[in-house]
C-alpha cells in the first residue's frame, strides 16, 4: 500500500484562484488544479493508494467549517479503492475553545491534526500551540506540523528545529510528524538538534529539485533539495521506520517523488516501509489492503 502522507486541496470554488496565488508567491509550478477530485485522479494514476490531506486554518473562524467539510469527505471515501483520500482536521492557535474542538475531532474519527506555525503566525513553542498539542496527545491524535522554512515566506522560522525541540522537551513523546524531513532547508539543524527524539519525518517537497516558474526567481544553486545521499543520511539518523513518503501535492509531482524513493539504495521491503507501511502503521490502517 502506497500512502502519500502530505497533500493539500482547496474548495472547488476557490481552488483555481488559490493555486494561482500560491504558485506565484512561491514561484513554483503546480502539478494539479488543487481540488480533491484532481488529487484522487493524480493519486490513482501515479499508483498512490491513499493520499492524506492536511488542511490549514488561517483564522480561528475557519476551524469548524474546515473540519466539518473534512469529516464529510472522509465519510464518502472507500479506503480500499486506489486514489482514496483521508483528511486530517485543522486547528488554529487562537481558536477560543481548543479542548472542545479537539474532543470533537476525536469523536469524528479523525486520525490527527495539522498545524502550520508560519501560516498561523505563531511560534510552535508558543503556549497556545503547546496547549493544543498536549490536548491532541492526550487523545492519541497524530500532530503534523510544517517544519523549517516555508517557500512562500522567505526567512520565517516559526517552526524551526530548535523550537520543535522545545515542544518535545516540554510535552514528551507523542505522535509528532515534522513535515519536509524535519525542517525545510534546515536539514543540518534537524540532524544535530532532533536526532534521538521520538518523531516521524515526511519527505514532502524535500527531494530532488524545486520546479520553478519561468520567471527567473530561482537561481540554480537554490533549487536543490535533498540528494539521495542526503536523504539516506536522514534515514540512518532517524531510522527507516520513522520516514513517511509525502509529496506536498500539488507542489510536487506524485510519481516523480515516488520514483525518488524507489531509486534509493534500499531493499524493496525498506522502500515499501517508506512508501506506505510506516504510514499505515502510524494511521492504524492495518485492515486495509
Amino acid at each position: 500500500m502506497i500512502i502519500d502522507f502530505h497533500t493539500h486541496t482547496f474548495p472547488d470554488k476557490i481552488a483555481s484562484k488559490a493555486i494561482d496565488k500560491l504558485s506565484h508567491e512561491a514561484h513554483i509550478i503546480p502539478h494539479r488544479d488543487g481540488t480533491a477530485s484532481s488529487l484522487a485522479s493524480t493519486s490513482a494514476a501515479s499508483g498512490v493508494d491513499l493520499s492524506v490531506i492536511l488542511p490549514v486554518a488561517t483564522s480561528p473562524g475557519q476551524v469548524e467549517r474546515i473540519n466539518d467539510t473534512a469529516a464529510l469527505l472522509n465519510e464518502s471515501q472507500n479506503m480500499k479503492e486506489p486514489g482514496a483520500l483521508l483528511s486530517f482536521a485543522s486547528i488554529h492557535p487562537d481558536y477560543a475553545e481548543p479542548k472542545k474542538e479537539i474532543l470533537r475531532i476525536k469523536e469524528h474519527g479523525f486520525k490527527g491534526i495539522k498545524i502550520h506555525p508560519v501560516y498561523q503566525n505563531t511560534d510552535i513553542d508558543d503556549i497556545r500551540f503547546l496547549r493544543i498539542i498536549s490536548l491532541a496527545a492526550e487523545q492519541d491524535l497524530i500532530v503534523v506540523t510544517h517544519a523549517g522554512l516555508d517557500i512562500g515566506f522567505p526567512g520565517r522560522l516559526e517552526s524551526s528545529p530548535d523550537k520543535c525541540k522545545k515542544v518535545l522537551d516540554e510535552i514528551g513523546s507523542f505522535k509528532f510528524v515534522l513535515a519536509h524531513m524535519g525542517g525545510w532547508k534546515n536539514w543540518e539543524d534537524v540532524k544535530t538538534l532532533l536526532s534521538g527524539y521520538d518523531i516521524w519525518l515526511d519527505s514532502a517537497f524535500s527531494t530532488g529539485e524545486i520546479e520553478p516558474l519561468t520567471d527567473g526567481y530561482w537561481d540554480d544553486k537554490d533549487k536543490s533539495l535533498l540528494s539521495p545521499e542526503g536523504f539516506m543520511e536522514m534515514v540512518q539518523i532517524f531510522g527507516l521506520d520513522r520516514i513517511l513518503f509525502g509529496t506536498d501535492s500539488p507542489w510536487s509531482d506524485q510519481k516523480k517523488s515516488m520514483d525518488f524513493i524507489k531509486n534509493l539504495p534500499l531493499s524493496d521491503k525498506e522502500k515499501n516501509m517508506i512508501l506506505g507501511e510506516n504510514a499505515k502503521n502510524l494511521l492504524s490502517l492495518r485492515q486495509c489492503s
